[in-house]
């Protein structure tokens, strides 16, 4: 079980990582976010399209809100074909979790969310807190592989450690 304490703490997280990981590939050409490097989504830019998608598809689960335009898995990695795009929706989707994470409550946590997943058309049933967490591991996995592929690339992004946070991070 988790609190609300743990989704603002992820959500902070996510906020930080993203801001660390957008920066360490802005001092990228796009030609070498968009080449492919043998991760599962390819590119540093697919792959940041695709963990943006996750959270918008979960976010509307959650909320209510609209799901993104693109529903297939398959097209997850090119809902932003610009640079500059994939940027700024990400960086303003980060304060959509964080200020959804704000208000988050035990009680909602505590509930069941059922939903039809897009990735096998099969309809699930499954704890909120499972959920939330799974959320927050998904772009865990994913911004794994692009740190490592901006690492190969010659790209510095922060380190990924939760205990070494800022307590108020530079991409706030």
């Amino acid at each position: 079980m988790i609190s609300p304490d743990y989704v603002r703490t992820m959500a902070t997280y996510n906020r930080w990582q993203n801001g660390s990981l957008y920066d360490a590939a802005s001092t990228l050409s796009d030609d070498e976010r968009k080449q492919a490097r043998g991760a599962f989504f390819g590119s540093i830019h697919a792959t940041l399209n695709h963990i943006l998608w996750g959270d918008q598809i979960w976010m509307s689960r959650f909320t209510g809100a609209a799901a993104p335009a693109i529903s297939e898995m398959a097209e997850s990695t090119r809902i932003y074909a610009q640079w500059e795009d994939l940027s700024a929706a990400r960086t303003a989707f980060d304060e959509t979790i964080t200020s959804w994470a704000a208000e988050i409550d035990q009680k909602w946590l505590d509930g069941d969310l059922t939903w039809t997943s897009v990735a096998n058309n099969r309809t699930f049933s499954k704890p909120m807190w499972q959920l939330v967490t799974h959320m927050f591991n998904h772009q865990t996995h994913h911004r794994g592989q692009v740190h490592a592929m901006l690492t190969a690339a010659g790209a510095r992004p922060d380190d990924t450690d939760i205990p070494f946070m800022p307590a108020r991070s530079n991409h706030d």
